[in-house]
């Protein structure tokens, strides 16, 4: 006999209620109503839900289970309606937003108390992915809105199916060692060893670009995918690092390091991307994205 989900409702009642008499006046209903429903939740499952004692009632393992399960039922149900809300003219429901470490410190993060005071049902949730697999995950559904980064020079039109929305260029920077002489020219960049970024990332298109400008190639050491790392592999003396300009914002710079403002390095740019669709993008991914577009404008990179 399958359960009838409706009767979940009385159990989670008596499990806060901590009783069959209060669980009935948190209901509305009467005591005998409430033991009703129990007992045919027994009947249903074959198990007892409830141990009966002189001191009350209390849940049997069986009955945990199904505590737990109505309270699933109930968070979801709440998610629902906050859904259904965000169809009409109210502003609700959970965005999944993938991002990068710099792009999270520097415009999500500082989003989410605006996002909290102007659209207080709308609730983000924040994940820490690479671009590649934000992309692969907003496709599936599995995000709703993704941060992604490119080079100036890359500015491929967003997929069929969705829709890039600029967030804000940075400049590309080199950090090099404070005893060395800082370069002046780009021309200078072949005689240094670059610790590098890894494949795919907008650091490593960025130094492939300069390299088809110089007409040579650049030497190049290590590959990583953390802005830290490749700060502290350039304070070990390894080479000298192209990072874009929020991956030194708000942070302490070791002694040893300086920032050279090169000319000619170009930019790098932070844009959102999300689902564009007959029914999408749902008004709670307007609103994360109207938020975070003006916490980047006022970003001060220079």
């Amino acid at each position: 006999m399958s359960t009838d989900p409706r009767r979940l409702a009385f159990l989670l009642a008596v499990h806060r209620a901590g009783g069959v008499l209060a669980a009935a006046d948190l209901l509305g209903v009467t005591a005998s109503a409430v033991s009703q429903q129990i007992a045919r939740l027994e009947a249903e499952e074959g198990f007892p839900v409830l141990d009966r004692g002189p001191r009350g009632v209390t849940l049997t393992p069986a009955g945990r289970v199904l505590a737990e399960a109505a309270e699933r039922i109930e968070s979801e149900l709440v998610e629902a309606r906050q859904a259904i809300a965000a169809l009409g003219d109210g502003v609700a429901g959970r965005v999944a937003i993938g991002a990068f470490q710099t792009a999270i410190r520097a415009v999500v993060a500082p989003a989410l108390e605006p996002l909290a005071e102007r659209y207080p049902a709308v609730i983000l949730d924040v994940r820490e992915h690479e671009p590649v697999e934000s992309v692969r995950m907003l496709r599936a559904g599995d995000l709703d809105v993704v941060v992604l980064e490119r080079d100036s020079e890359n500015k491929n039109p967003a997929p069929a199916g969705s829709h890039d929305v600029p967030l804000v260029d940075e400049p590309w920077r080199l950090v090099v060692p404070a005893g060395i002489k800082p370069p002046t020219t780009l021309e200078d960049l072949g005689k240094l060893t670059i610790v590098a970024a890894a494949d795919g990332t907008a650091s490593h298109r960025a130094l492939q670009r300069l390299s088809r400008t110089l007409g040579t190639q650049i030497r190049t050491r290590h590959a990583s995918y953390d802005f830290d790392t490749m700060l502290a592999l350039v304070a070990a003396g390894q080479g000298v690092a192209i990072l874009p300009a929020l991956a030194l914002h708000g942070g302490a710079l070791a002694d040893n390091l300086q920032v050279v403002r090169l000319p000619g390095l170009g930019e790098r740019q932070l844009f959102v991307r999300h689902r564009a669709t007959r029914h999408e993008p749902s008004p709670a991914v307007r609103a994360v994205v109207e938020v975070m577009g003006e916490v980047a404008a006022q970003l001060e990179l220079a």
